[in-house]
């Protein structure tokens, strides 16, 4: 077994697996992924982290493992024996956990369960620390309380998606004050990036952008372009959930710009930044609206500044225009102001070298 520190994660393919991966290995870490099995590969988002496991040098490696199976998870905690694991697996798309409520439930809610198991009966064994970090979501404010929204404001769940992770930051808690357990719930404000699923509304904005441009693609279609979020950047937040593992006592903290912006005001920008009046790409489609609304999102970081030093660096503007570069660079277009992005060319280094 590594001397280095080791973490596990959950999610380690998904956007914000994929950064603080790099953070971790950065930080010296032995870092863990579980991955589901799937036909096809889909570690894009981490293939450029990639290190044959045969070298000694090696401090990345994937289990293949899934939230809704106990066994496998206990399992891979007890080969790993983690110091810190970060739980950002879910299925995470909000209107998608309307069609898809109790898979949504049982990876997000009772996923959160079994690992939270799993870590006290094997600390409760070994006697070894185990840290754990949940990915709580600015979804479970819903029908908003109070404007802006901390770690005090009574959630309102409106989705499947934010009931179970309601559920999840409930269990957390519980576990943390039942078993002493050294147990966070990050409470993430929307955070957005080139890695971000092509079915979000940001990067499913500025993908299209680069698709009009392109020639490839003539409309949008759009749900409600009236729903305000704070907006962040997730390799900014990535830091946030490391930052909350390595204070002196476990807590709860709401990341967060302290900013709130409309999706029309998204569209405006994005689409300006290509010299493109949105009005003439964009048509509503009412399929994609939820059956119950998140109308205003708007967070209040003040604790995690105050107590973890963290502060969001990168602006909204500077994450719209991040974004529409890296898309048009994916599709082999000159960036509107000339330069390449720096993400894009991340995830193509190594590029087509991957072997797990």
């Amino acid at each position: 077994m590594s001397n280095s520190k080791r973490a596990l994660l959950t999610g380690i393919t998904g956007q914000d697996g994929s950064y603080i991966s790099e953070l971790l290995l950065s930080k010296g870490y032995q870092v863990h992924g579980i991955v589901r099995r799937t036909s096809t590969i889909n570690t894009d988002r981490i293939d450029h982290l990639y290190q044959d496991p045969h070298l000694p040098e090696t401090n990345l490696f994937l289990h293949y493992g899934d939230l809704t199976d106990g066994t496998t998870l206990r399992r891979i905690l007890e080969a790993v024996q983690p110091h810190e694991i970060y739980n950002l697996g879910a299925q995470s798309h909000v209107r998608v956990s309307f069609d898809s409520p109790q898979y949504t439930v049982d990876t997000v809610g009772m996923g959160t369960l079994r690992l939270l198991e799993t870590i006290r009966e094997y600390q409760q064994r070994t006697g070894d620390e185990v840290r754990f970090y949940q990915a709580g979501s600015s979804e479970m404010y819903g029908l908003v309380q109070a404007v802006p929204q901390n770690e005090q404001t009574p959630f309102y769940p409106r989705s499947p998606y934010a009931c179970a992770k309601v559920y999840a930051h409930w269990q957390t808690i519980n576990y943390r004050e039942s078993y002493d357990l050294f147990a966070c719930n990050g409470i993430l404000f929307n955070h957005e990036s080139p890695r971000r699923g092509e079915t979000f509304v940001t990067r499913k904005i500025t993908r299209a952008i680069a698709c009009i441009v392109a020639g490839k693609q003539k409309k949008l279609y759009m749900g409600n372009l009236d729903a305000k979020r704070d907006w962040g950047y997730a390799k900014d937040y990535v830091e946030a959930m490391w930052l909350m593992l390595q204070q002196p006592k476990p807590d709860d903290y709401v990341i967060a710009t302290g900013e709130t912006h409309s999706v029309r005001e998204f569209l405006e920008m994005a689409f300006a930044y290509v010299n493109l009046n949105w009005e003439d790409y964009v048509e509503i489609d009412p399929r994609y609206f939820r059956p119950a609304e998140v109308d205003l999102l708007l967070g209040d970081s003040t604790k995690a500044q105050e107590k973890l030093g963290w502060k969001p660096k990168v602006t909204f503007k500077d994450l719209v225009y991040l974004m529409v570069d890296a898309d048009m660079q994916a599709l082999g277009l000159e960036t509107p102001n000339g330069k390449p992005s720096d993400d894009i060319a991340t995830l193509r280094q190594n590029s087509g070298t991957a072997n797990w």
